[in-house]
């Protein structure tokens, strides 16, 4: 019985191994007849391809022998006169360029501050509309704002005595960088910032310092431009700095952010924010001041000079005033910056001066007294240096002044204190001559006049 079981079982086993031979076979035969089949069709794939790129070159090769000679020639006839004339116009642009550049040699073109307006003002707002947070503003802002440190005499009296005594001064106040020449920066201020300086000193992002000179000052608008010449800056210090970007203060709105930034307390720069309170406020603080900004940043001693800017990061104020009460916060004074402009750019092209020696100070000859505004509204007389006294025999008395006239403007600058004026006749010789613009009493009305005094020597 068991081997009759076993022998079965070899058969059934040899039927299913042949069985499964013969479909391995059958499936090997497939995919070889597959193969076969899909080797035929590539091969005729890549015989259409080669004919049908062949045809192609063939037709472009017989297009362009046909048909380019005539369009080059067509090119040639169409392109060589404008070409000729291309070339004269570069000709005779180079010789206007060379002209021009010869009589910009000859004189040297006024200084402007760098303003957006127009399309550049259009180009900037798109541009700074990503520029919406306190620390982008302030990254941008930084390298054009400077610290100032102010070295002055300070005359004091003495306890229990009448003598008074001199004493070296030191205050800090902030600066912006609005323009450049070939010879200098120009940076714009505050006038109470540079007032009564014996040297003033200028740091910049890089914490570098160089000594700088006052271009320019109008103390009834609080603004002063100071130049630091190029030759003196490193060349890493004039990699790092920048030019501001000035914006228009006229288009600004209560509500609107600001960012104010500069030298607080002669810390070093530091940045506060906040928005526009009011505008258009007049302050008296030693002196009225009008249509200002008011805003809630933080403008604390030091800050004064520095910028205040908009959340494009153009400048549109000059930090200026802190009220100070006990039961005061967050009203903080800037000049708007398209109010001083005007004056800044009018400073920056005048002629730097030195304060000369005291025994060759120019002198005029005159005692006079402050008219406010307030005086003038009163007495219906224009603002100014009303001329009280004149000394005989002095400059003033050959120039042809009188009692009762009233000084405006000296050598252009606006004069609103006799403090003022004595502090500007340090910066001329005896011997120069200098215009004066005064009012005069004519026939009951005071009118606008001219008038050239030759300066002398209070010694003679």
């Amino acid at each position: 019985m068991y081997e009759y079981y076993n022998y079965e079982e070899r058969a059934r086993q040899a039927r299913e191994e042949e069985l499964k031979r013969r479909a391995a076979e059958q499936k090997k035969a497939e995919k070889k007849a597959k193969r076969r089949k899909w080797g035929s069709m590539i091969a005729m794939a890549v015989v259409f391809g080669l004919i049908a790129s062949g045809i192609f070159i063939s037709a472009n090769y017989v297009h362009d022998l046909l048909f380019k000679r005539e369009s080059k020639q067509a090119k040639i006839e169409q392109v060589t006169p404008a070409q000729e004339d291309t070339k004269e116009d570069t000709k005779e642009s180079k010789q206007e360029t060379a002209k021009e550049s010869t009589d910009e040699k000859q004189e040297k073109e006024p200084v402007e501050i760098n303003r957006v307006e127009g399309v550049q003002a259009q180009q900037v707002k798109q541009a700074g509309s990503e520029v919406n947070s306190v620390s982008a503003v302030a990254k941008e802002a930084m390298p054009s704002i400077v610290a100032i440190t102010n070295k002055s005499l300070q005359e004091v009296q003495m306890m229990f005595s009448y003598e008074t005594m001199l004493f070296e001064s030191e205050s800090a106040g902030s600066g912006i960088i609005v323009s450049q020449d070939d010879d200098e920066l120009l940076i714009l201020t505050n006038n109470h910032v540079v007032d009564g300086a014996q040297t003033l000193t200028v740091s910049f992002i890089d914490d570098e310092s160089c000594e700088a000179k006052v271009k320019g000052t109008d103390a009834s608008l609080d603004v002063a431009v100071i130049s630091v010449p190029l030759d003196e800056l490193k060349a890493s210090t004039r990699d790092s700095i920048r030019i501001a970007l000035i914006g228009d203060s006229d288009n600004l709105e209560i509500g609107e952010q600001v960012v104010a930034i500069g030298n607080a307390l002669g810390y070093g720069q530091s940045v506060t924010t906040g928005i526009v309170s009011a505008l258009n406020r007049d302050i008296d603080q030693g002196g009225i001041a009008e249509d200002l900004i008011q805003t809630d940043a933080a403008i604390n001693p030091g800050n004064s000079g520095g910028a205040l800017l908009n959340m494009r990061g153009e400048v549109i104020g000059i930090n200026s005033a802190k009220l100070s009460d006990t039961t005061v916060e967050g009203m903080c004074y800037a000049i708007p910056i398209s109010t001083a402009i005007p004056v800044a750019e009018d400073l920056m092209n005048r002629e730097d001066r030195d304060k000369v020696e005291s025994d060759e100070a120019g002198y005029m000859g005159i005692v006079g007294v402050v008219i406010s505004e307030a005086d003038a509204e009163k007495y219906s007389m224009p603002e100014g240096i009303y001329l009280q006294q004149i000394v005989e025999d002095s400059p003033a008395q050959e120039a042809g002044l009188q009692v009762g006239d009233i000084i405006k403007k000296f050598d252009g600058l606006n004069i609103t204190s006799y403090a003022q004026l004595q502090e500007q006749l340090q910066y001329y010789r005896a011997g120069e001559t200098v215009d004066l613009v005064i009012y005069r009493q004519v026939g009951g009305n005071y009118e606008e006049q001219t008038v050239s005094i030759t300066l002398g020597k209070r010694m003679d």
